[in-house]
C-alpha cells in the first residue's frame, strides 16, 4: 500500500467522529491532495458522505464479516491515486462483535491489520482532566495500536481548553487541537442515521462549513503527517463471484443502500451494472439477467413507489423469466403490501407473499451469518455469507420458502429467514462477504 493512512476513533459514539473525519477530507482536499476515504464496519450513510466531501467512492472495511486479505484488497483499492487514506470509524474504537473473519468488527481491528495510526476524536463535554484518563485507557488497552494523537470535542470554553489540553499533554500524545460546541455544524438525522448524502440540502457549502471549522481550530498538517502507509499484503480478490453478466440495480433515494466493494469487485470481474429509478417510474432495463433491489428507504417513498405502474409491471414481467433479488428495503417491496409509519397500506410488486410494516417499529440491529436454504444464483445451498441487518420495519405477515438460514453473533441455532419464491427472493440480510 502506498498511500499513508489513519483512522479518526473515539470512545463511544456520537463523540464527533463523523464532524471531524468530514472537515479532515474536505479541507485536505481543498488543499490539493488526493484523498480517499474508508468507513469501517456496515454502513451505507456515512460513505455517501464521505464520496461527497472527496469527490471518490468510499469503502466499507469490516474484521467480522472480511477476511484478512480481502480487508488488505480493499485497502489497496483505496490507496490507488491517492495521496492519503481518512478512515472513520464505528462506535466505539474497540466495539465489536465475536466470532469474526478478521477480529470482532472493531474500527481497532483494521488500524491493527493495516498499520494505520488512531486519531482520538475525544468528547470532552462534562469533563475535564478526566478526559485523559480515558484516552490513557484507549492508548494502552491495545499494544497493537498506535495513537497518532488527539482531537478534543465539544470544548466549553478557554478554561476548559486548557484544562484538557494539559493533561493530554502530560501523557506524552499528540493534542492537536479542540473544536468547540457548537449546533451548526450538525448534519440532519434521521431514524437509521444522517439524512442521505444526496438528501441534504446544500451539501457542497455543508462541507466547506466543516472544514472551515476544523481548519480554524486544529493542526491539519500535523494531523496528516501523523498517516502511515499500510503494511499487509492483498488477497487476489476481495469480492463476491458476479450473480450474473449484466445486472440491474436500482438507485434512488428509495434504494441506496448498495456497497461500492460489490459495483466495483463485479465490474472488475466484467459484470455490467445499470442503474434505474424506480422512483422515476423506471422498469429494470431489459436486457439484463438479473434484478437487484437494495436497501434505502421505500418506507419514505411508499405511496409514490406504489403509482409507479411502470416499475411494479415491469418488475413483474422480469421475475417471470429472469431472477430478482431484494435486500432489506428491496425485500419489503417485492411484498405484498408495504404499511408506512401513519398506518396506510401500499401496495407493492406482489411477487413474495410478504406483507411489512413501519407503523409498528422494532430496531433489528446486528451482524449476521447466513447460509442458503437452497441453490440459488449465488451460490449453492449451504454457501455461506456474513452481513448484517440494520431496519425498523416488522413482518405482519409472510410465507413460503426462506431464503436464507441466518444467526446472530451471538446465537448458535440458524432460524429461517427471508422469502424465496421460484426466482425471486429477499430478506433483510445484507450481504458484506
Amino acid at each position: 500500500m502506498t498511500a499513508p493512512g489513519l483512522l479518526v476513533a473515539a470512545a463511544r459514539s456520537s463523540s464527533g467522529k463523523t464532524t471531524l473525519a468530514l472537515g479532515l477530507m474536505r479541507a485536505l482536499a481543498r488543499r490539493g491532495l488526493r484523498v480517499s476515504a474508508v468507513k469501517c464496519g456496515p454502513d451505507y450513510i456515512d460513505p455517501a458522505f464521505h464520496a461527497a466531501a472527496t469527490g471518490r467512492d468510499s469503502l466499507n472495511l469490516d474484521s467480522w464479516a472480511m477476511a484478512p486479505g480481502a480487508i488488505a484488497a480493499l485497502a489497496e483499492l483505496a490507496s490507488a491515486d491517492a495521496d492519503i487514506i481518512i478512515a472513520e470509524g464505528a462506535m466505539g474504537l474497540f466495539d465489536g462483535a465475536p466470532g469474526g473473519a478478521a477480529g470482532v468488527g472493531a474500527s481497532a481491528d483494521i488500524a491493527a491489520l493495516l498499520g494505520w495510526p488512531v486519531l482520538l476524536a475525544q468528547d470532552v463535554s462534562g469533563q475535564a482532566q478526566t478526559a485523559a484518563a480515558v484516552i490513557r485507557g484507549l492508548a494502552s488497552h491495545d499494544p497493537r495500536l498506535t495513537i497518532a494523537g488527539v482531537v478534543a470535542n465539544r470544548v466549553g470554553s478557554e478554561r476548559h481548553l486548557r484544562l484538557v489540553a494539559d493533561a493530554v499533554a502530560a501523557l506524552g500524545l499528540p493534542f492537536f487541537g479542540a473544536l468547540p460546541r457548537d449546533e451548526t455544524v450538525r448534519l440532519p438525522e434521521r431514524h437509521l442515521g444522517l439524512v442521505q448524502a444526496n438528501e441534504t440540502e446544500g451539501l457542497d457549502g455543508r462541507l466547506n462549513a466543516l472544514a472551515d471549522f476544523v481548519e480554524r481550530r486544529l493542526d491539519i498538517e500535523g494531523i496528516a503527517q501523523a498517516a502511515r502507509a499500510g503494511r499487509v499484503s492483498p488477497a487476489p480478490a476481495f469480492a463476491i463471484k458476479p450473480p450474473a453478466q449484466r445486472i440491474a440495480v436500482a438507485r434512488d433515494d428509495a434504494f441506496s443502500f448498495f456497497y461500492p466493494h460489490h459495483a466495483r469487485g463485479w465490474r472488475a470481474a466484467g459484470a455490467e451494472l445499470l442503474p434505474f429509478s424506480p422512483l422515476a417510474d423506471e422498469a429494470p432495463p431489459p436486457d439484463c439477467d438479473l434484478c437487484w433491489l437494495p436497501g434505502g428507504y421505500p418506507e419514505l417513498h411508499a405511496g409514490r413507489l406504489a403509482q409507479s405502474r411502470n416499475f411494479l409491471s415491469g418488475l413483474r414481467h422480469f421475475a417471470k423469466t429472469r431472477p430478482i433479488h431484494g435486500e432489506c428495503g428491496g425485500f419489503m417491496v417485492l411484498g405484498r403490501s408495504l404499511i408506512d409509519a401513519k398506518g396506510a397500506a401500499h401496495e407493492m410488486a406482489g411477487l413474495l407473499d410478504l406483507e411489512t410494516s413501519f407503523a409498528t417499529r422494532k430496531l433489528h440491529l446486528g451482524y449476521r451469518q447466513a447460509e442458503l436454504a437452497a441453490d440459488h444464483f449465488l451460490g449453492k445451498k449451504g454457501a455461506s455469507f456474513r452481513g448484517h441487518e440494520f431496519h425498523y420495519a416488522t413482518v405482519v405477515r409472510q410465507s413460503g420458502e426462506p431464503f436464507v438460514l441466518a444467526r446472530d453473533a451471538y446465537g448458535e441455532t440458524d432460524k429461517t429467514e427471508g422469502l424465496r419464491t421460484g426466482a425471486v427472493s429477499g430478506s433483510f440480510f445484507h450481504l458484506i462477504a
